[in-house]
This record gives structure tokens, C-alpha cells and sequence, in this order.
């Protein structure tokens, strides 16, 4: 009975080595199988990102694109009216240079005691 019992021990102990060694191996596959679904996933995930950045700064480009073109009369408008103006200004200083540059003292000295006030403070 002891050999019966040792045989049956060896053959119990034996395939319990080759049980594990199976599961060990079905782990290891699983574990490689889920590392390569999941670089494929980060890989997936790496290309959208950068296709929906492509599409994102396509379209800010088009919208500030987009926004110059209808800005650009605006601005011209403005430019041709401060060349205008800044004409203007020359001319009504060139008639009249004296009462010009005590205007010019004038708005300075009410300036400098407007700053001097707010600095007291």
C-alpha cells in the first residue's frame, strides 16, 4: 500500500508541476495579449489626439484668417482717418504756433498736477 500511496503521491505532484506550469503560461500569454491591446490602444489614442490637434489648428487658422479679411476695411477706415486728423493737427499748429505750444503747456501742467494729486494720496 505504501507503493501504491507514493505512486499516487509522485502522479498527484507531477501534474499539479505541469497544472501550474499550464496556468503560469496561459497567464504569461494573457499578459502579453493585454500589453500588446494596450499599446495598440495608446498607439489609437496617440493619432487621434494629433489628428483632432491637426483639425483644431485648421481651424483657428481658417477663423483668424477669416476674422483679418473682415477686419481689414475696419482698419483701413481707422488709418486713413488718423492720417486725416494727425493732417489736421499740423496744419492748425502751423497757422497758429504760439497758441499751440500754450495749449501743449496748458494740457501739460493740468497733466502733471492731476499725477502729483493722485500721488499724494
Amino acid at each position: 500500500m505504501t507503493v501504491d500511496t507514493n505512486s499516487f503521491d509522485d502522479k498527484a505532484a507531477e501534474t499539479s508541476a505541469k497544472v501550474k506550469k499550464a496556468a503560469k503560461a496561459a497567464v504569461d500569454t494573457a499578459a502579453e495579449s493585454a500589453q500588446a491591446r494596450l499599446n495598440d490602444a495608446i498607439d489609437a489614442a496617440d493619432r487621434n489626439f494629433r489628428d483632432a490637434a491637426r483639425r483644431i489648428e485648421h481651424a483657428v487658422r481658417e477663423g483668424v484668417e477669416q476674422l483679418r479679411n473682415r477686419s481689414e476695411p475696419y482698419r483701413d477706415s481707422a488709418s486713413q482717418q488718423i492720417d486725416e486728423a494727425q493732417k489736421y493737427v499740423v496744419e492748425r499748429i502751423k497757422e497758429r504756433p504760439v497758441i499751440a505750444t500754450l495749449a501743449g503747456l496748458g494740457v501739460g501742467l493740468l497733466l502733471g498736477l492731476l499725477v502729483a494729486n493722485r500721488s499724494d494720496k
